[in-house]
């Protein structure tokens, strides 16, 4: 069986659930747990995400509030990370600016970035496979100039079609991870990624995730949405930041970490990704309010960027912090 829990409002609505076959297992009137069978939708992730997640039950003028504040998946249902988090800290550099850089652009961005001491980097979500700097050609720069011990996820979102031949030829071509962004992409991108064995590991960004996460009346919190991202193969997930310029609240950050590294059935846990507004000198405190635990990627933007000594010493000065 799928459980959902849902905070409702006016207290005691819960007949809105009877035409997705749900079945109310339990609530106190303000909340609502409602189980639904498995055969419904199956690894469908769409369709749960339809019906679910962010379905018509949010729509009707009868409800006042109905927020998914839970959301508990048959074990093995999806597969969850193909490699997980480790027990370390890294530091990593989001490309930027994140566009108008050409393919050499890149690379340097890349190569100042581990010669700091990085050990990620990626590509902005903004960014696809422009003609002034194509997926292919980006890739192959950077390739050359970084080592094995550096993940590189290029951006493959873009067209559904050849989602996965953009996956392909990234990898071939020397990249060592993928973003993709799957509420703009759709989550089942982010699943056909995974269950591809592409031997990398899988970045998943929450573009578009925002106007669900801060609604704080309808829709799936944050929490549920990176355990989602979770159990459909993210290796990395977006957490958020600690008085960043990110929305969430401290707590929802800690929300965030938690989903992505406790207990969710056999799937491993991800790597819990830190940023938003971040600079080299608030690394330490990302992970001192994280509570100090591993399983932690603090990404370095624009702040980085533009510090007086350059990115390397920018990167370097973040990385000896910890």
């Amino acid at each position: 069986m799928l459980r959902a829990t849902y905070e409702v409002s006016p207290p005691g609505s819960s007949r809105a659930f009877g035409a997705l076959r749900g079945r109310v297992v339990g609530g106190d009137g303000s909340t609502v747990v409602v189980e639904f069978p498995d055969d419904n939708w199956g690894r469908d992730v769409n369709l749960l995400v339809a019906a679910i997640v962010a379905g018509e039950v949010m729509e009707l003028g009868e409800l006042a509030r109905c927020r998914l504040i839970d959301l508990e998946l048959p074990d093995e249902l999806l597969p969850g990370p193909a490699f997980g988090a480790g027990a370390g800290v890294t530091v990593g550099v989001i490309v930027k600016p994140p566009l108008g850089l050409a393919p050499a652009g890149v690379a340097e961005v890349a190569r100042a970035a581990m010669a700091g001491g990085a050990r990620f980097v990626k590509d902005d979500e903004t960014l696809g496979d422009p003609a002034w700097c194509p997926l292919a050609e980006r890739v192959r720069a950077v390739a050359r100039v970084i080592g094995p011990e550096v993940v590189y996820c290029p951006n493959v979102t873009g067209p559904s079609l050849t989602l996965l031949d953009r996956a392909r030829m990234a990898v071939d071509l020397g990249a060592s991870g993928l973003l993709v962004d799957p509420f703009a992409q759709g989550l089942d991108g982010l699943l056909a990624l995974r269950d591809a064995g592409l031997g990398v590991p899988l970045f998943a960004h929450r573009a578009g995730s925002g106007p669900w996460a801060r609604n704080p009346d309808f829709g799936p919190t944050g929490a549920v949405l990176a355990r989602l991202l979770r159990l459909c193969g993210a290796d990395y997930v977006v957490a958020g930041g600690f008085g960043g310029t990110l929305f969430e609240a401290d707590e929802e950050v800690r929300a965030n970490i938690g989903a992505a590294h406790g207990p969710c059935g056999s799937a491993r846990p991800a790597v819990a990704a830190l940023g938003g507004g971040l600079g080299p000198d608030d690394v330490r405190a990302q992970v001192d309010a994280a509570g100090g635990a591993g399983g932690l990627l603090v990404l370095l933007g624009s702040r980085a960027h533009a510090d007086p000594a350059g990115l390397e010493a920018a990167v370097g000065r973040a990385v000896r912090s910890l």
